[in-house]
């Protein structure tokens, strides 16, 4: 990356913000430039960019064998247009979605823009509620809730147990083992009906208002909630990206991209990013685990994207790879134009180590480290750190469009959002709906911030984590879990892959460890040691003691993914988890802990 990259307007915009005084400590940020025309829907994108260059790459996946299947943006088209005719054609009842309950493919991508292209709404259900869900009533209950008129999965063996809850009345389409599984349709069957003028009637007929898909929101305070997300919000976010990114309109993104489409990040942040921009996005068959990691390093080498997205614990999985091989490294980095993390917070420590890496196989031509801010129910990008930064915790400025306002709540500043790219509200929830939102319209998002310089705005706002995951000690003092979940997990790096902080009404804060790679293939004197040591560094830094926790517990395992510990995003969850090892807990904050508790001064 060129050094003039970060003041060269043709690239980034500059940081521009304005500030207005609410008073009582609360007002609001939002960037001094109008929001351009967005386009009217998603399939918008699909139609320009067929015509305009038919045979570049869109879409692009592993097939078992090795080799690469690729579409072209005249061969997405065309496969839309015929998923999409054969939707119209099987006369499906009004205003229910499509459901799609596999992992993300090829197939699954086609079958959800053709969807949105016929002017139905889709919902991609992740596979912790249907394929490695243990509990089969979870996912019953999902698909009652959303009522669907058809049900996709890739492969009838690994997804249709689950679809068989949803009762024998709904269409079921799979792209595997369609014929073991009564009166269902194969997806190639779908693919090829011939296009008819019905679809280009139905794809006029779109308005931005219409519900283009439903996102699932996490489910860590119960069931998940259906976020509506219609055609405005989804385009407009994309056009404010275009505004501040201003290399998109001159530069094709490539994305090696895993984050499931069943979330916004990877579904809407991602897929559509490229989409509305002309690029390709392979498809990584890899994810952030043991075992499947090496696939994400595999697709990095073969496919060398120009921007690089994923959740802290992905890069984190990543970072022994590329401190330990130079050549995958510079393969990494060669032409890499940032890399950019969201989900979570990341930890200083990994940021420092992905700095210096990149620092030995670039030199001077730095990566941009950066991030973004948002939600399910904001298209998901409220706010973009479009400068360069110097380390983590920053997540930029709003958006061209968006307004952020600060309300003192307790000793932290509550962000609410106002703009085109909020949600319309909760599918058939309206109480729900009322709740998201203050009386003046501003959508609660329940993540607190603050100015990194007030005296200078411009500079950013900083993640002050979760409002509803802070607690308070028996003494009444806040103890902020994001801010110490961060600190804790760089002081221990590298022995800790996450933390989960406890002492909810206790007179201390503690801390259950989650292990990372190395400590698990370490020596256990060795990492308790480590702890210890890192601990110490922590207390002497000082902070008082919501700010320190003085009791440590490394568990045996890493997160489960099944039980609701780990979401989509790839980050823990904390509630989850202390609900989980309510065991552990008590073993933590005893007055006499067992051996294994680690106690700091």
């Amino acid at each position: 990356m060129p050094d003039d990259f970060f003041d060269d307007p043709t690239q980034l915009a500059p940081p521009e913000v304005e500030r207005l005084e609410l008073g009582g400590g609360a007002f609001v940020l939002r960037h001094p430039r109008p929001l351009e025309p967005a386009v009217r829907c998603v399939g918008e994108w699909i139609e320009h960019w067929a015509a305009l260059t038919p045979q570049a790459p869109a879409l692009a996946e592993r097939a078992p064998d090795g080799s690469l299947r690729r579409l072209d943006y005249a061969g997405l088209r065309a496969a839309v247009g015929a998923v999409g005719q054969a939707l119209i054609e099987l006369d499906l009842p009004a205003r229910k979605p499509v459901v799609i309950l596999s992992d993300n493919a090829l197939d699954h991508a086609v079958l959800m823009l053709a969807a949105m292209h016929a002017g139905r709404p889709v919902c991609t259900v992740s596979s912790a509620y249907s394929r490695l869900a243990r509990d089969s009533g979870r996912i019953a209950a999902i698909l009652q809730q959303l009522d669907p008129a058809l049900l996709y999965a890739s492969d009838a063996a690994l997804y249709g147990p689950a679809m068989a809850t949803a009762g024998p009345a709904v269409p079921r389409v799979f792209s595997q083992g369609a014929d073991t599984v009564p009166g269902a349709l194969d997806f190639e069957r779908l693919r090829r009906t011939p296009e008819g003028p019905a679809l280009a009637a139905a794809f006029a007929a779109i308005r931005p208002e219409d519900p283009a898909k439903y996102l699932l929101t996490s489910g860590s305070t119960g069931q998940p909630k259906v976020v509506v997300n219609d055609h405005r919000m989804l385009c407009a976010n994309q056009q404010m990206m275009r505004q501040t990114w201003r290399f998109l309109a001159h530069e094709r993104p490539v994305l090696v991209d895993w984050l499931p489409w069943s979330h916004t990040f990877g579904g809407n942040h991602n897929l559509h990013l490229a989409l509305a921009n002309g690029g390709l996005l392979f498809i990584d068959d890899g994810r952030p685990a043991p075992g499947l990691v090496e696939r994400t390093v595999r697709n990095l080498r073969e496919l060398r994207p120009t921007l690089y997205f994923n959740v802290p614990r992905g890069y984190d999985m990543l970072l022994p790879f590329l401190e330990g091989d130079a050549a995958f490294a510079r393969e990494f980095f060669e032409r890499l134009r940032l890399a950019f993390y969201a989900g979570a917070a990341l930890p200083q420590s990994s940021w420092e180590r992905l700095e210096a890496v990149a620092r030995r196989v670039r030199g001077e031509r730095p990566v941009w480290f950066t991030t973004s801010w948002g939600a399910t129910e904001t298209a998901p990008a409220v706010t973009t750190a479009h400068w360069r930064l110097d380390r983590a915790g920053v997540i930029g400025l709003p958006l061209p469009g968006t307004e952020l306002k600060f309300v003192p709540n307790g000793d932290k500043l509550e962000m609410r959002v106002r703009g085109v790219n909020v949600f319309p509200g909760y599918r058939d929830a309206p109480a729900l709906t009322a709740a998201a939102f203050d009386e003046d319209g501003w959508y609660r998002i329940g993540d607190a911030g603050r100015l990194l310089d007030p005296e200078r705005p411009e500079r950013g706002v900083v993640f002050d984590g979760r409002v509803a995951e802070d607690f308070k000690l028996g003494s009444g003092t806040w103890v902020s879990v994001g801010t110490l979940r961060v600190r804790l997990v760089s002081a221990l790096a590298p022995w800790v892959q996450d933390a989960v902080i406890t002492g909810h009404g206790r007179d201390r804060v503690g801390a259950l460890l989650f292990p990372s790679p190395q400590a698990r293939s370490a020596p256990p004197e060795q990492v308790a040691a480590a702890l210890r040591a890192g601990l110490a560094t922590l207390q002497a830094e000082g902070g008082g003691s919501s700010q320190v926790p003085t009791r440590l517990l490394l568990l045996d395992r890493a997160p489960d993914a099944e039980a609701g510990e780990i979401t989509d995003k790839g980050y823990v969850n904390q509630r989850a988890v202390l609900a989980r090892c309510a065991g552990e807990v008590e073993r933590l904050h005893a007055e006499d802990p067992d051996p294994q508790v680690l106690r700091g001064a």
